[in-house]
């Protein structure tokens, strides 16, 4: 052990000393109170005379500094009469050192022996590990000496006899019975049935999945275990559990990414798991479930995954369609479910405080909206393909509806942007809210679908607004994204948002982070319920850098996805945040709202902050990252790690 002397006050040496040198000699010296102790720091008397131990403290020191003061200390030593006189000091000493020494301490000391320089005192605390402990400074703050400690520990902890968990002492119930090896032949008569799936899995990176998947399982009538069961997951119970797996397992689902494949005990139960599906005639006894891209290992090459990759939902119905085919057996008849895994859940949840917490939500409150949208017809016959033509032609929203036509246009409007589709007629004018809530039921439009025309409406004019600020517009599968361009954001530029004065942040909309420039976006979402608002759903769309603003257009869906999953997943909540405040403050400038125009002269209105909600209760969880620190992760700032340019 490495023990810091450093760590000492000049009394806290003078009882480490009296109680090591104590313990040498087998006698217990005397302790006196803090003072001019004229050369005296531990005494013991006995008929034969008294023993005298003095301490000095002189580790920073030179040798020549400690040689000086017992010059200084002759006189007082000479006068103390002591028969035997110690002398204990932290600084290391030679051979020559001691010899030094002696001469200028006198006759009262015995022997060279008697001179305990830093070297001998560790040797003594070797010899005494019961005094380590008393002294703690010695090593409060030495890790190589904490761990030690708790090594010690920990193997005392799990060397004491201990019960084994309900759970696994259950699947190991009647093995005793079995033949010693189990892989040579199917369960032996009275033997319990192999009726167990198995989740062989590497902790902790695992444990959320493992936590998702196997109460579903259970839910569908099949047995499940483990090692999260033991509520000990890890080496604890490994024997036991590869026991249970030869015993009781009628599959074997490894989880598969390569940091699960690389965990030793993944690696034993795979070789386990093969050579009893060998034994068994099972060639499928061993399914992987996929819930990274990952690196075939032996054991695996040649079997069929169930792919998580695309989404947990849909690899559990792919996976329960396999244990179907495979004939596994369950019973929805006595569902039970494993309490431990609620147990387990719960050790890594965060506590939650009965009081009210402040949130800012993703939501922007619509302020206004025009108050009634217009339907029109046609005032004589109209040639639906012409007026078709016209409508996609318009530049604000309008969508064809029987014969005629749902806007926001006025008449006016209308005629001047219409007339070469024909004549039209405004026919109803009905209210926002009751179009939505009601529909128009004299056009046969219901609810829904009068939900769904103002949806796009709003949308539409929503993406003419973004459109009109220059952001770069990108499809992706499902929605369309707008995202700060180069004409408004510079790379690195840190755009300001919030309160004016210190309450003022800054966070980067554009970076450049693994040869790539990320673009931070939106999707918005028109929503009518409970309130009209729109969602804001969080983008990012990277470009190949090069020596310009904009870098290399980037059209590979697949790899946008990577670059997403490698390099935001280092962003924190506040990082996402302050990007979309900062968004915000980008697109509405110096205004407190967005003006999307549906028509010549309708708005949509919508606040340019999102909307604030209460919570009831809050967490217990620290607040680890201050406001300054939004741009701290590396792969945020584009700063140079592993594979990353800053250009």
């Amino acid at each position: 052990m490495i023990y810091n002397f450093a760590n000492l006050s000049h009394g806290d040496f003078e009882n480490l000393v009296r109680d090591l040198v104590g313990r040498a000699i087998g006698v217990r010296f005397e302790a006196f109170a803090a003072g001019p102790d004229g050369g005296i720091d531990g005494r013991y008397i006995d008929p034969s005379g008294k023993t005298i131990l003095q301490a000095k403290h002189y580790q920073a020191s030179k040798f020549s500094d400690l040689k000086r003061a017992m010059v200084k200390e002759r006189a007082s030593i000479d006068r103390l009469e002591a028969e035997r006189y110690i002398l204990a000091t932290s600084q290391p000493l030679t051979p020559a050192n001691k010899t030094a020494l002696r001469d200028v301490i006198g006759p009262s000391l015995r022997s060279e022996a008697d001179i305990f320089g830093i070297d001998d005192l560790v040797a003594l605390l070797r010899q005494n590990p019961d005094l380590v402990t008393v002294h703690e400074k010695l090593w409060m703050q030495s890790a190589p000496v904490l761990e030690t400690i708790l090594t010690s520990a920990l193997d005392k902890y799990h060397a004491r006899p201990r019960s084994m968990p309900q759970s696994l002492a259950d699947l190991l119930e009647g093995a005793a019975g079995q033949p010693k090896s189990p892989l040579t032949e199917r369960v032996s008569e009275g033997a319990r049935p192999r009726d167990v799936i198995f989740l062989s899995k590497a902790s902790p990176h695992d444990d959320e999945f493992a936590l998702w998947l196997a109460p579903k399982l259970e839910a569908e009538g099949y047995k499940v275990f483990t090692d999260l069961l033991t509520l000990e997951p890890g080496d604890r119970w490994r024997k036991e559990i590869s026991a249970a797996l030869q015993h009781r397992a009628v599959k074997v689902l490894v989880l598969c990414r390569d940091a699960t494949l690389s965990d030793d005990n993944v690696q034993e139960d795979i070789l386990i798991a093969g050579d009893l599906g060998k034994a068994l005639g099972d060639k499928r006894f061993l399914i992987p479930l996929r819930l990274q891209p990952y690196h075939k290992v032996p054991g695996l090459a040649d079997a069929v995954y169930v792919d998580f990759v695309r989404g947990w939902g849909d690899g559990l119905a792919a996976l329960l369609e396999t244990l179907r085919r495979q004939n596994v057996p369950f019973d929805k008849s006595g569902i039970e479910m494993q309490p431990n895994w609620e147990i387990f859940r719960r050790r890594g949840a965060i506590p939650l405080k009965d009081e009210p917490e402040r949130l800012t939500s993703n939501w922007l409150r619509i302020a206004e909206v025009p108050d009634a949208i217009r339907f029109y017809e046609p005032s004589g016959v109209v040639e639906r393909g012409l007026l078709q033509r016209a409508i996609d032609g318009f530049e604000y929203f309008a969508v064809p509806q029987g014969t005629g036509f749902f806007t926001f246009a006025g008449t006016d409007e209308v005629e001047r942007e219409f007339d070469a589709a024909g004549r039209f007629k405004l026919k109803h004018e009905i209210p926002v809210i009751d179009f939505v809530e009601h529909g128009l039921k004299r056009e046969s439009v219901t609810r829904q679908v009068a939900s769904n025309i103002l949806h796009n409406a709003f949308k539409k004019a929503w993406f003419a607004y973004c459109r009109d600020q220059g952001l770069v517009e990108y499809h992706y599968s499902n929605a369309v994204g707008f995202h700060a361009s180069s004409s408004k954001v510079a790379i690195r530029q840190r755009v300001p948002w919030g309160r004016q004065g210190e309450g003022r942040r800054w966070s980067m909309l554009r970076n450049v982070a693994k040869g790539h420039i990320w673009n931070y976006g939106v999707t918005a979402i028109p929503s009518f319920q409970p309130f009209f608002h729109f969602k804001l759903k969080s983008r990012v769309l990277f470009s190949v850098a090069t020596n310009t603003e904009e870098g290399l257009s980037l059209d590979d869906a697949r790899k946008q996805h990577r670059l997403r999953r490698t390099i935001c997943k280092g962003w924190r909540n506040k990082q996402w945040y302050g990007r979309m405040l900062a968004f915000l403050e980008m697109l509405s400038g110096e205004s407190a709202f967005i003006r999307l125009r549906l028509a010549e002269n309708a708005f949509v209105v919508l606040e340019a902050t999102p909307m604030l909600f209460t919570s009831p209760v809050s967490t217990d969880l620290p607040d680890a990252l201050a406001d300054d620190d939004d741009e701290a992760d590396l792969s945020t700032l584009g700063r140079p790690e592993p594979e990353e340019v800053d250009e």
